[in-house]
């Protein structure tokens, strides 16, 4: 399964991810899964387990992004720790659970649930409606529940959770910016927990020869962490200099063309 000319795929896309996640602020995951998806079926993996492979890896690596984009954060005090404490319970255990029900799922319903939720995350790109502050900030209780969703949400699609959290957290008071750099914060227990979930529920895919842990590809992970890592910051610099507005619209329908192709390469 391993070879030069795979690590190199990884690689590209890893710069490719890096450089949109910084340009647009967008999660990595949204893009690694059907990329994923089809560089795995390219490999050779099964359709059966294929999504699931793309979701673990995926999910493994955005905790080096998730990592560095916290540490980011949390330098120019964008970071409620509070709610952090509050939210990080709900999101543990509801991503935690996803990935065990996600690893009972065929593939064709993860690729229908994925290609549905990245529908909605490019429509509300185009338009780029912002949620309206609408209440306060719910309690220790409301924010387990609604850290639960997001978690179980997030582990099915193998994002950080950010474009949940971010409009969850402003629906309830935060400024846009704290809650951007909270999003951040809990991004990292989020993709933690889900790579140990997707790692113990596809345990019996575990094969140390083939460098598969669970349902996660470690060559993958490293190529794609270490070369997103280094270049989110050339992203983030292009944000000021690029037509962002227009740019997020056409990534929008790259989005959606990526998991519609997802989807029918399942299918088929």
């Amino acid at each position: 399964m391993i070879g030069i000319e795979w690590i190199a795929v990884y690689a590209a896309l890893g710069i490719f991810v890096g450089f949109m996640a910084g340009l647009l602020g967008i999660g990595g995951g949204i893009v690694m899964v059907p990329a994923l998806t089809a560089i795995f079926l390219a490999q050779g993996i099964a359709t059966d387990d294929v999504v699931h492979f793309a979701l673990g890896t995926s999910m493994s690596a955005i905790i080096v992004t998730s990592f560095a984009s916290m540490r980011a954060h949390n330098a120019k005090e964008g970071v409620i720790w509070d709610i952090v404490k509050m939210i990080a319970p709900g999101i543990i255990l509801g991503t935690f659970m996803m990935t065990f029900v996600a690893a009972y799922l065929k593939s064709i319903h993860l690729a229908i649930f994925f290609s549905l939720f990245t529908a909605y995350v490019s429509i509300q790109m185009i338009i780029d409606k912002k949620p309206k502050p609408t209440r306060q900030i719910a309690g220790k209780k409301g924010l387990f529940f609604g850290g639960t969703i997001i978690g179980s949400i997030s582990a099915l699609v193998s994002i950080g959770g950010g474009s949940l959290s971010v409009p969850y957290l402003v629906w309830q008071n935060i400024d846009l910016k704290k809650a951007i750099g909270t999003s951040a914060a809990i991004g990292l227990p989020l993709s933690i927990t889900g790579t140990i979930g997707y790692i113990i529920a596809g345990w019996d895919h575990t094969s140390f020869e083939q460098f598969q842990l669970g349902f996660v590809y470690v060559p993958a992970v490293l190529a794609i962490s270490l070369t997103s890592f280094f270049m989110a910051p050339y992203g983030a610099k292009c944000a000021h200099i690029l037509p962002v507005p227009i740019l997020k619209r056409i990534f929008a329908f790259l989005l959606m063309l990526l998991s519609v192709k997802m989807l029918f390469s399942v299918i088929s």
